[in-house]
Formats: C-alpha cells, structure tokens, sequence
C-alpha cells in the first residue's frame, strides 16, 4: 500500500453498487395483459462511480434523500455487501451499527449477546470480561442485562448496540441513523462519547437527517443524489447547500 494512502481511514475508488428488484409473476389473465412486456427483474444503480478519501481521526456525515445510497455506502465500508466494480480500502479496526440489533440472537440474553457480538468485532473472551461491566453500564441496562433479547424495546437494543460497538476499541466508527431511536437523554449520552472518541483520534462516519446535529459534530459532509456525489466539503456549506435544494 502506498504511504499516502496510509494517512486514510477509508479509501473508495470509482465504486458501482447494483441490486437486482425482483417482480412477482403473473398469475391471472388480466396481469398477464398488463405486464407483457415487464422482465422477473430490474438491475438498480443504487451508487455509480463513487470516489471518497476520509481522512484518520475526522468525523464525516453522510447526507441526502432517502434512496440515495447512504446506507449501501456504510455496508460497502464494513464489507457487509461488495462493489460490482471499485475497491474500498480500510485503514484500521472497525466496528459499525448499520441495523438495529443485528447480530443479536433474540432468545439468549443480553449479557450473552454482548459476548456474541463482540467476538464478532474481534474481542477475545478475556477482552470482553474486562469490559463487560462497562458495556452494561453505559448501556443503562443492568435490570435487564440477564432477560432475553426479544423482550428489549427497539431503545433498548439500540442502547446495548452502541454500547458494544464503542467498546471494542475499533479505529473506525460507522454509524448509521439508528441513533434516532434512543431517548433524548442517552442520545445526548451518545453524542458526548462520540465527541470523546474523536478526541482520541478516531475516524467516525455515520449518517443522518438531522442537520443540526451533522453541523455539531463533523468536520465535513458528503451529499449524495441518485447514487452519485453531488457536493464533498466543509460541513455546513455542504448541508446548507442541501437545505436550500431540498425546500
């Protein structure tokens, strides 16, 4: 890898993305009849030509209407799915809380799953024991802690989520919008320990519709449309810019 390539969390070169949408066959007649000429499928462009470089230790937001390829975005990042054509480069550990509560087996308990989805970001059984206390009480869980995963409220999983994923001690942090879900008062928790986090140096990116919290807290923003980068930059120019588009 070159050098300069090393000074980034993230490296995305020329990435396409596509899903097919598969249709449901016709069954009657009248379908028959009206859908003669519509394929089993249709191939979505979903992101096309995407390039980025996100600097280490910087706090990045990523903006734009819903469907234009955030969420694809963070998955490619964290090697969920892969490009149809382009390379991501990761510089470092990473951790990410793309779905709600994915990873978590929703019959064992909360305490097993901590263990579960943490070894699934790398941590040994003696890594998680250290700092299982600290997982469980930053979540604000401890009456909980040992109840079953299905019994959580959607808050509740969110709170256990985060709480893992910024325990791990990844170098990189993605986060997608299921922030959203929490209380006021654990999202103004969360928001503090990203602030710490960033302090340390590490590279967070997470996306968001809330404007005014992508101008309090990241250095820049990158504005997506129909699957392509429309503005890359200093981040308020970027939202208010977006604002003024979406009025």
């Amino acid at each position: 890898m070159k050098t300069k390539e090393k000074e980034y969390a993230i490296i995305v070169k020329d990435v396409y993305k596509d899903f097919k949408q598969y249709y449901d066959k016709a069954n009657t007649l009248k379908e028959k009849l009206l859908f003669w000429n519509r394929n089993d499928n249709e191939v979505l462009h979903i992101l096309q030509g995407i390039n980025l470089k996100i600097e280490k230790g910087k706090m990045v937001a990523l903006i734009g209407t819903n469907g234009s390829g955030k969420s694809t975005l963070l998955k490619l990042m964290t090697k969920i799915i892969y490009p149809n054509k382009g390379e991501i480069i990761v510089n470092g550990k990473l951790a990410s809380l793309l779905e709600l509560g994915a990873g978590f087996h929703p019959d064992f308990s909360g305490r097993e799953n901590i263990y579960f989805n943490a070894s699934i970001f790398g941590m040994t059984r003696k890594e998680i024991d250290k700092r299982i206390d600290d997982i469980i009480e930053f979540a604000e869980l401890e009456n909980f802690i040992d109840n079953p995963i299905r019994t959580y409220s959607s808050g509740m999983y969110m709170r256990l989520a985060f709480s893992v994923a910024i325990n791990v001690d990844a170098d990189i942090l993605l986060i997608d919008e299921i922030l959203a879900v929490g209380d006021q008062h654990f999202q103004d928790k969360c928001h503090a320990k990203m602030k710490e986090l960033k302090k340390q140096g590490k590279t967070l990116v997470f996306v968001s519709h809330s404007m005014p919290t992508v101008n309090e807290f990241c250095d820049e923003a990158v504005w997506l449309q129909n699957g392509k980068i429309r503005m890359i930059g200093k981040t308020k120019e970027v939202t208010d810019k977006y604002l003024e588009v979406c009025r």
